[in-house]
């Protein structure tokens, strides 16, 4: 049984029918007939992976094992993207006067669009942020794991042999982009520590650490900003913080990043990249 009516619209359509009930006694009525009021809960999944349980079993052993060594273990992925300029955000802030932003959000207006791409620290709860106003591509994926080794990673974890990363399936990071690949075998080199990714099954992300212990945090830190700059954005990003010790880092990219690079026809030739056994399309290893 579903209805969208309220009770006092239910009690008007019971008068028309000639019988009374006044919206109070229609509503003891809906809640004896265990009717309360509902929305839709996200719980269906848009696409059933035969060996998803397996991929999160795996996750699961990985995690446990590069924490008993000690080794970094990073969450990654894109925030959703922002227009910069005078555009109207939803949030409250205190404020002594009246805050105007465009009656219309067109990008043109604007100076570009943020694409915030976040690293998460699992074991100690660290975040870094590099923000571009370029397209979200693989090399600022992999830019911004340099990034976080530089500012944070490369003093906490010095003598680890090796790095694992945690990421969903699609966008820059995804499974099927060797460019990806590719950039990761780049960063390896650089940071001279293999790197493991293990990628969430499809349409599974929201189980990605970052969405639940980094970027939610991030959301509230920007409610009511306008974000005029992307030195506004790094300025609320940087004072995101929680109860249980979260802190995050936010850096601007050195780098425009432009869309439509491919790997090289080196790389897809010597294909520098181990992959496992099981599940290889979710789990390899980018090596020096």
């Amino acid at each position: 049984m579903w209805t969208n009516r309220s009770p006092g619209e239910i009690s008007e359509e019971l008068a028309d029918d000639g019988w009374w009930a006044c919206s109070d006694t229609v509503r003891a009525i809906l809640n004896e007939l265990g009717l309360s009021v509902r929305q839709a809960a996200k719980d269906e999944a848009t696409c059933h992976f035969a060996a998803r349980d397996e991929q999160f079993e795996n996750i699961a052993r990985l995690r446990d094992q590069y924490r008993r060594q000690g080794w970094p273990i990073l969450s990654i992925d894109t925030k959703k993207k922002e227009l910069l300029g005078d555009f109207f955000r939803a949030g409250t802030a205190y404020t002594n006067g009246r805050v105007r932003v465009l009656d219309h959000d067109f990008a043109t207006h604007g100076h570009g669009r943020l694409v915030p791409y976040g690293v998460y620290d699992v074991e100690r709860n660290e975040g870094f942020t590099l923000l571009s106003v370029g397209a979200d591509t693989s090399r600022l994926a992999c830019d911004a794991v340099r990034g976080w080794w530089r500012r944070l990673g490369r003093r906490q974890y010095e003598g680890a042999e090796g790095l694992l990363l945690l990421c969903d399936c699609g966008g820059s990071n995804g499974y099927r982009q060797y460019v990806f690949k590719e950039q990761l075998h780049l960063l390896a080199g650089a940071l001279e520590l293999p790197i493991r990714v293990a990628h969430y099954p499809p349409s599974c992300s929201k189980y990605n650490p970052i969405e639940h212990r980094m970027f939610c945090h991030v959301t509230r830190a920007l409610r009511g900003v306008v974000l005029r700059s992307l030195a506004v954005a790094r300025q609320f990003i940087a004072r995101t913080t929680t109860a249980g010790g979260l802190r995050v880092v936010a850096e601007a990219a050195r780098h425009y990043y432009q869309k439509g690079l491919k790997a090289s026809q080196e790389f897809l030739e010597r294909l520098p990249i181990r992959f496992a056994r099981k599940l290889p399309e979710l789990n390899y290893t980018a090596y020096l």
